[in-house]
């Protein structure tokens, strides 16, 4: 096993110890990936990584099924327990992990940089964008693909996880970009409130709002926050299939 090898094993070992349930390597050299990431964010300085470490943390099933609770029936109670799960437990624990990873990562001499779970960056701030596209860096490390949702859908779990980033000079082993596999289901787009949703497959050479009209999505939860005291929705994630599918018995 090559040095970058084993410190990739001892990376993804120290992850799932404190409870990263996904974990992979994307190569951020492919073509195209450092212009569209310098372009999103305006920060030249994202060229200086080949690398990104994507880990991802799956949502608990039994409150991710309380999200059309809380929508349909302005369940305030449901709403909060939702908001509570993610931003308060699962991205704590996400950025947690990131910086323990970033602290490896120097510790061998490598640079690293861990990319908050949320947020968004100086340039984003107006298109709603963080300064790394958590969901494309796990895409591209082969752990799901971006599905008409705009979200990052794995073959375990759907789109029912939440995802941070590490950018790194280190050389690892990279993952290999999954095919999409939504095919011909529109439930997504179907069942968003606001319709925000265009429907369309994501295609790395076009821009977000090709897909997403994420000012009617922050808007809408705007609305939700005056009503239930959260911002949030979420029925884009409740109602996929293949995060609905994971819950059946083995």
């Amino acid at each position: 096993m090559s040095p970058t090898d084993e410190l990739a094993t001892r990376l993804n070992s120290v992850a799932e110890h404190m409870g990263a349930t996904f974990f992979g390597v994307a190569d951020l050299t492919l073509p195209g990936v450092h212009d569209f990431m310098v372009q999103r964010a305006g920060e030249e300085m994202l060229r200086s990584y080949p690398r990104a470490i994507a880990v991802g943390i799956a949502l608990a099933n039994s409150i991710v099924d309380q999200i059309p609770r809380a929508l349909e029936q302005d369940d305030a109670a449901m709403a909060h327990l939702n908001s509570y799960h993610t931003y308060d437990v699962v991205v704590p624990y996400l950025n947690t992990i990131a910086l323990r990873l970033t602290s490896m990562l120097q510790a061998e001499g490598y640079s690293a940089m861990p990319v908050p779970a949320r947020g968004t960056s100086k340039a984003g701030a107006t298109k709603l964008a963080g300064l790394v596209s958590n969901k494309l860096a796990a895409h591209l490390a082969g752990l799901g693909w971006i599905g008409k949702n705009c979200l990052l859908v794995t073959p375990q779990a759907g789109p029912r996880a939440w995802w941070v980033t590490v950018l790194t000079s280190a050389p690892l082993a990279a993952g290999t970009p999954m095919e999409e596999r939504c095919g011909a289901c529109h439930a997504c787009v179907d069942v968003c409130p606001p319709r925000a949703l265009a429907g369309r497959k994501f295609v790395e050479s076009e821009p977000r709002e090709e897909r997403l009209d994420a000012r009617r999505c922050a808007d809408f939860r705007d609305q939700r926050a005056e009503v239930v005291g959260e911002r949030g929705c979420g029925m884009c994630l409740y109602i996929c299939p293949y995060g609905r599918n994971s819950q059946k018995p083995k």
